[in-house]
Formats: structure tokens, sequence, C-alpha cells
């Protein structure tokens, strides 16, 4: 109890405009923590500001408070932000020595906010209060006139839609474009998701799919009454989707040209297509925009090979189908980023910290184990590189394995970085004892035992080095029910998997040697061949870090049975029937799987 009530007293709790207002008039000076309902206020600060307010407030002119930024009109530029957010402002104080003489009364502005600092920067924070303080004791003392500080602008030009607009707007704000699986196995799916965005549109998700028959049937019910439409069901689930969320995009976007070779057009006269461009960009002319995106796909040719959406009631059966979090998500701003435990931290402490990584709701992408070799050590700890202890710091980086991560979060790589704190132990003591470089700290070196990636640029180097993407071919067999692929297809998502081609297919027999070059001459080859022969397959190409292990491991062990003990919760478990029927097969090895993927798509490559 007695901690809570020194929390209180520390700060301010400021949950709305009202109470902003009122905390606005506080005289001397308030330091404000402008923090999102979702992660809190800034922990890490609340021992220096404690500090602070015990050494400087013998006269009561230092105030400490917390503003939830979800709850006040005026701290709205700062909703939907990770970076801790500090603001100072500075209310009316009576000159205390104009006390009789009140025409000379030394007036501060009321309630103007004069700084703000970025970040949890404790040295910084703890420079500005002193210097404030000492600022506001001489005002008072008649020392200095006070200086005409300029208002600090909160409004923030990059500030989100709101979840609520984007909820009530959604409709008439985006549209869907499905690219069929013809244009995706021909490799022309990044050519249209180019085509789109040179436009001046703004696709805002993407998601993988194989429709089932279900879906074709609801989602093109009107046109289910023509003659074709079995075919085109037939069609539309034999292989892998996009489905886009597409925008407009805004007047400010303009895209760059597009056109093809017109020699007859005059040079001064614009064309087709930048008629088109500066028609997107009219405000006002939503609905006239919008049908100007299959306008132009026809006028490059590959409208056959994308539908367009629009239509109101089917934009939303899309969206509540395949992108049900999107107003969530829209309103987020997910970032992967490399973490890494030094050798000494994995050997000790590893499940702490991943305690630790998994309570601040990250999602742990990838990790492995790794002696990293003396460059990758040397480039990791950069920033130490003029210290004496360099040397030594290197020594200990390559001496045993670490832990390499990609984590995942809303604002995930400036969040780390701030649970991370300081990079040495002593300033993290000092001034963010809360911090995880405090918290991990090890007696064989002075630095942060926990690594983070400095920017969105160098952490997508560094997951690409740390974990390089590797593609393996992936098959589901016959006897799969429709309901059993849909559901091998989520697992397969949910395992981090990028489908890169999937189709269905007949396999010849000449394929399926390709497929089980190892096994031609078993006794049970005959009845392989046959079984493969009762319909089509569905062939894949799966993309991630580590590919071919992990999807053995997904598929399980090859006998259902000894998976349903092995491995319970693996595909082969759950839908497998016998050795010869376990719903699933992979490559051995990346030499095979890449081979067997050459032979099978005409175009392996990721559209």
């Amino acid at each position: 109890m007695a901690s809570k009530k020194r929390e209180v007293q520390l700060q301010a709790v400021i949950n709305n405009q009202s109470l902003w207002d009122e905390m606005l008039q506080n005289k001397g000076l308030t330091v404000i923590d402008v923090y999102q309902a979702w992660c809190g206020p800034c922990k890490a600060m609340q021992p220096l500001f404690r500090k602070l307010k015990n050494e400087l407030n013998e006269d009561e002119i230092l105030h400490f408070a917390v503003a939830e930024a979800d709850n006040i009109v005026t701290l709205q530029p700062f909703r939907d932000k990770c970076e801790p957010v500090f603001l100072f402002s500075v209310g009316q104080r009576v000159n205390i020595f104009s006390m009789i003489k009140i025409q000379s009364l030394d007036w501060a502005e009321n309630g103007k906010i004069i700084a703000k600092i970025q970040g949890a920067n404790a040295p910084l924070v703890n420079k500005k209060v002193i210097n404030l303080i000492n600022e506001e004791r001489k005002i008072a003392a008649g020392e200095m006139a006070r200086p005409q500080h300029p208002e600090i602008p909160l409004v923030d030009s990059d500030s989100e839609v709101s979840e609520e607009s984007l909820y009530e707007s959604v409709q008439d704000l985006f549209s869907i474009a499905i690219i069929k699986p013809d244009a995706v196995i021909s490799g022309k799916g990044l050519e249209i998701k180019r085509k789109i965005t040179t436009a001046g549109f703004i696709i805002e998700a993407e998601h993988k799919t194989v429709f089932t028959e279900e879906q074709v049937v609801n989602f093109y019910s009107r046109i289910a009454d023509q003659p074709d439409f079995e075919e085109f069901v037939s069609f539309m689930t034999s292989g892998l989707s996009y489905i886009l969320v597409v925008s407009q995009g805004s007047k400010h976007n303009t895209p760059p040209e597009e056109t093809e070779p017109q020699p007859d057009t005059a040079p001064n006269k614009p064309s087709e297509d930048q008629c088109e461009i500066e028609a997107k960009v009219t405000p006002g002319m939503m609905k006239k925009k919008r049908d100007s995106l299959q306008e132009y796909l026809e006028r490059q040719h590959v409208a056959q090979f994308c539908d367009i959406e629009e239509n109101a009631t089917n934009v939303s059966k899309f969206m509540e189908t395949f992108f049900p979090d999107f107003i969530k998500t829209k309103s987020m701003k997910l970032e992967k980023t490399l973490a890494l435990l030094r050798p000494n931290l994995f050997h000790e402490r590893k499940d702490d910290v991943l305690r630790t990584i998994r309570d601040e709701d990250f999602k742990i992408l990838e990790q492995r184990q790794l002696v990293l070799s003396g460059k990758e050590a040397q480039a990791l700890c950069k920033e130490y590189e003029n210290e004496d202890y360099f040397n030594k710091l290197i020594e200990n980086m390559t001496s045993g394995p670490s832990l390499a991560l990609v984590l995942l979060r809303d604002n995930g790589l400036q969040y780390w970085k701030q649970l991370l704190g300081p990079k040495t132990v002593e300033e993290a003591i000092e001034y963010f004892p809360e911090s995880l470089c405090a918290q991990f700290a090890m007696d064989s070196l002075p630095v942060n035992q926990l690594y983070g990636s400095d920017s969105l640029e160098t952490a997508e180097r560094e997951i690409q080095h740390f974990f390089p993407l590797q593609s393996t071919l992936g098959l589901i067999k016959p006897h799969a029910t429709s309901e059993q692929i849909e559901k091998i297809l989520n697992m397969i998502k949910e395992a981090g998997f990028d489908l890169i081609q999937v189709k269905k297919m007949s396999l010849t027999p000449e394929q399926i040697e390709n497929i089980y070059p190892k096994i031609t001459g078993k006794d049970f080859y005959k009845d392989l061949l046959a079984m493969l022969s009762e319909g089509p397959s569905m062939v894949m190409i799966l993309t991630k870090w580590n590919a071919v292990a992990e999807w053995r491991r997904l598929m399980g062990p090859t006998d259902p049975e000894e998976a349903k003990v092995l491995s319970p919760d693996s595909i082969r478990a759950r839908f497998g029937i016998s050795k010869l029927k376990n719903v699933v097969h992979g490559a051995s090895n990346a030499y095979e799987a890449k081979e067997v993927v050459n032979r099978l798509f005409e175009n392996p490559e990721e559209n």
C-alpha cells in the first residue's frame, strides 16, 4: 500500500481533457509522460523523477504527471505511437518580490508547452528539468525576466486515420483486387501489383489463399447462373490467388507515369494514363477513381488476370473472411526487429528473457542458436569499437552460442529499444533500473547483454543475414478432402511459411518419379503410383528460414500412428490415414527441393 501511495504522489494521473486543462494551471514546471493505454506510462523513468522531486522540489514548483493520449483531445497526435514522449509545461507563478506592488507581477504563460523530448533519454530529461527549475527560481527571485519560450506544436502531420473513422468508411475507402491463379502461376502477380501502385493506388493489405468451392460460389454469386460457372469454380480453386485491399491514395501522392508507346500522340497532349492519374487525385471523385482502376488495368492488358470488387456488400464479405483484423492492424505499425542474447546471458538466463519478451506482447517469429564469427560480432558491437574493452567483448561474443530471434510487435523496433535501455550497465543502473540492460546485467561485461537493431533498414539486413530464406516442395495428396486442405493451408500459414506457388495437378508417372526419386525401386512404389493417380494433388512452393526442416517437422513422422504419439499437433497426426495415405509429402533436402520445384513450376520465383 505504501508503494502505491508513493507512486500516486509522484505523478498525477491525467486521463481526460478536463484534468489536462486543470493540470496546465500548475505553478512552476510540470513534466508530463504522454502514454498509450495499451502500453502504459514509461516506468523506466520513474526512479529519475522520484530522485528529481526529492532533490529539487523544496519550494513545490516541480510536478510530474502521466497523461493518457487515448482520452485527451489535445494529445490526439500522439495516439498509436510507441516511443515515449515527455512534455514540459510552465504555469502561472507570481514573482515573490512583487507581492506588494500588484502592477509588477511577473506571470508565466498559462499552461504553455515549452519543450518536448521523444524517447526515454534520462540524461537529457534530467538536464532539461534542472535547467528549467533553475530558470523558474531565478524568475521568482527577480534575477531574470521570463523568457518568451515558443510554444511547442503538438500537431502531427503523419497522424493516421482513427480506427473509428476507418470502421465507418471502410466500404467507401477500399476496394478488393483478386489476382487469379493463372496470373500467379505465370509469374504476373508482381507485375500487376506494380501496375496498381504505379497508377497511384495503395495496396493496404495482401492475403495469399487457395479459394474453396464454397468461397467462390459465395463471392461470385452474381455470375452463378452463367453456363460455364462450374468450370470457373474449378479454375478459381486450382491454385493460389492474391487478394489485395486497395485504397485510392491521396492527392499528395502523385504517381510516376507509366504509358505504352503512342507514336501518333502529339508531344504536349496528355496521354490517357496521365488524364486518368489526374482524375484519381481530384477531390470528391472517389467513385470515379475506383472505376478507373479497372480501366487502367484494361489499358495495361492485364484486366483478364485480375478481378476488381467495389460493391460495398462484397467488399465487406472479403474483409470479414480474409482480413478480420484489418481495422485493428491498420492503426498499428507492425515491425520486425532482430534481437540477440549474448553467450553468457543465453547460457544462464535464456528462459527468463524469453518469458519477458512474451510478456511484452512480442511474437517470436524465428529463433536459432549460433556461434558468431569475428566479423559478425564486430558488426553487432560496432557502437563499442572505441571502448577499451572492445577486444574482450568480441572474444566473449565468439566464445560460445548466442540466441538470435526475430521479434514482431506493434512499433516493435522502437519498443524493443526502449525495453533494452542504454548500452552500458552503469548508465542503466543509474537512470533505467527497470530496463532489460539493468535487469539482466552480468559481471563478465559492462555492456547490455541484449542486442536490438537500430533501424528498420538494419533490422531487415540483419534478419536476412541470420535467417536466410529457403524454399521447399510441399505436396497435399489426392485423398485429402477440401475441408482438410483448407485446414492444412491454415496450419502452413500459422507456422510462418509463405506460399509462393500453389497449383492443383494430376501428376504423371514421370513427375511422381521426380518427386520420389529415392523409392522408385521399393515394393510399395506401384501402390504409391496408383494412390497419386486417384485425383489431382496440390503442389506447393513453401518459403521461410530453414524451410526444408521446418516443413518436415510440421508434417510429422511418416506413419500417422507414430505421429499421434511423437508429434500430435503435426499434419499427419491430425489428417493421415496410413503410411501410404499420410496426406502430405515434402522434399528430403534443399537440393532435392530445388530440383523438383524447377521441374514442376515454370516460374518458381516469388510473384
